[in-house]
C-alpha cells in the first residue's frame, strides 16, 4: 500500500511515520509536510534512509497541488495530522487555523475524491481530532463519541469544523472516512511550547514556569506512541464512517503534573528536592479556557482492543529521560537552526 501521512515532520505525524515505516515495510509512506515552525524533518533522522520512505514538501492549502499530487502517487490511503494546533496561536492569529485546519482538509478530501472515485475499495481517509471539540467538562463525567460539539476556542472551532466536512464527505460523497479525537498527547520531539517540554526546558534553564490561573485546569494525558498505536489499529480495523476516541485514562491538574515534573526533573538533575518548584509563577488566565477533559476511549477499547501501554508517571520520566539525552535537538529546536534541516538534507542552498 502507498499511504500519505500529512504533517509527518511535527510531534505526532513523525511518530506516525516511523511506526509505520517500521511496522510495515511492505507499504510506501509518503510525508507530506509544509515545514512550517513545527515541522521537523531532524525527527525522522533514524528512519529517512528507509527504502519506503518519501518526503515531499508541500501545502495542504494548495488545492492544486494536491490534485497533482495525488494524480501522480496513487495512494491508497490518507492519514491526516498536518494542523496549526497551538491555542494560543490560535487566539493571537485565528485566520490562519481556519486556512489550514479547514480549507486545507476539504483540498485533501477533494483530492482523495477525485483520486478515488472510480474504485473506491480498499481505500481510507483518515482525520485525526481532537477532545477541544467537545468543550469542556465540569468536576464529572467524560467525552464519549456521541458528545455534542462546543467548541470555545479558534483552535478547537477549527478542527470541529474540520471533522464535520470529514463526514459531509463520506455522507454526501461515499469517500472512505474515519476520524479518532485523542486526548493531549506528551512525549519526544514535541516542540517546546506545549506544556511538558517547554518547562522541561525551562526548568534546565532555571526560567520561571508560568502557570495560567491557579492551576486548576485538568486535562486527560497520551503518550504519544500508544496514540501511533491507536491510529495503526483504527485506520486498519475501524469501521468506516465510525468516530473513535483516544484517552490516557490519566487525569491530571496543571499544577499537579507541573509539580510530578519538577520533583523529576530535580532527581534526573541532581538538584535539591523542591528547588525546581520555586520557578512555578502564576499568569493571567488564557481566554477561554476549558477547564477539564477527559476521554472515554471504551469503544477502541472494546471494538479493536487497544489500551494505553503505561503510566503517566513513567511516561513523564521517560519523557525527561529522552528530552535530557537529547539536548542537541532542544539546542537546534529552540534556537531555530533546526529549519536548516531540510536544505541540509536536499542540499537545497
Amino acid at each position: 500500500m502507498h499511504i500519505l501521512v500529512t504533517g509527518g515532520a511535527g510531534f505526532i505525524g513523525s511518530h506516525v511515520v516511523r511506526h509505520f515505516l517500521t511496522k510495515y515495510p511492505s507499504s510506501t509512506i509518503t510525508n507530506l509536510d509544509c515545514l512550517t515552525y513545527a515541522g521537523n524533518l531532524a525527527n525522522l533522522r533514524d528512519v529517512e534512509h528507509l527504502p519506503n520512505y518519501r518526503f515531499v514538501k508541500g501545502d495542504i492549502t494548495d488545492g492544486d497541488f494536491l490534485m497533482q499530487l495525488f494524480e501522480k502517487e496513487r495512494f491508497d490511503g490518507v492519514i491526516h495530522l498536518a494542523a496549526e494546533s497551538h491555542v494560543d496561536r490560535s487566539i493571537a492569529n485565528p485566520t490562519a487555523f481556519v486556512v489550514t485546519n479547514v480549507l486545507g482538509t476539504v483540498n485533501l478530501l477533494n483530492a482523495a475524491k477525485a483520486s478515488w472515485q472510480s474504485n473506491s475499495e480498499g481505500k481510507r481517509f483518515y482525520h485525526i481530532s481532537t477532545d477541544e471539540v467537545y468543550g469542556s467538562l465540569g468536576e464529572e463525567g467524560m467525552f464519549t463519541e456521541e458528545t455534542p460539539y462546543a467548541p470555545h476556542s479558534p483552535y478547537s472551532a477549527s478542527k470541529a469544523s474540520s471533522d464535520h466536512f470529514v463526514r459531509a464527505w463520506h455522507d454526501t460523497f461515499g469517500l472512505p472516512v474515519v476520524i479518532s479525537n485523542c486526548s493531549n498527547n506528551y512525549g519526544s520531539f514535541q516542540f517546546p511550547e506545549k506544556l511538558i517540554p517547554l518547562f522541561i526546558n525551562n526548568i534546565i534553564q532555571k526560567k520561571p514556569l508560568p502557570v495560567y490561573g491557579k492551576g486548576e485546569n485538568i486535562r486527560d494525558w497520551l503518550w504519544v506512541v500508544d496514540h501511533a498505536e491507536a491510529i495503526d489499529l483504527i485506520y486498519h480495523q475501524g469501521k468506516t464512517g465510525e468516530t473513535y476516541n483516544i484517552g490516557g485514562h490519566n487525569e491530571w491538574s496543571n499544577i499537579d503534573l507541573i509539580r510530578l515534573l519538577c520533583r523529576i526533573m530535580d532527581n534526573k538533575l541532581g538538584r535539591t528536592s523542591g528547588e525546581s518548584e520555586k520557578l512555578i509563577t502564576f499568569v493571567t488566565d488564557r481566554a477561554g479556557h476549558d477547564l477539564r477533559y477527559a476521554i472515554d476511549s471504551s469503544k477502541l477499547q472494546r471494538e479493536l482492543g487497544w489500551v494505553p501501554s503505561i503510566t503517566f508517571e513513567k511516561g513523564v520520566e521517560r519523557t525527561v529521560e529522552w528530552y535530557l539525552s537529547h539536548d542537541e535537538w532542544l539546542s537546534n529546536v529552540t534556537s531555530g537552526s533546526y529549519q536548516h534541516y531540510y536544505d541540509e538534507m536536499y542540499g537545497v542552498r
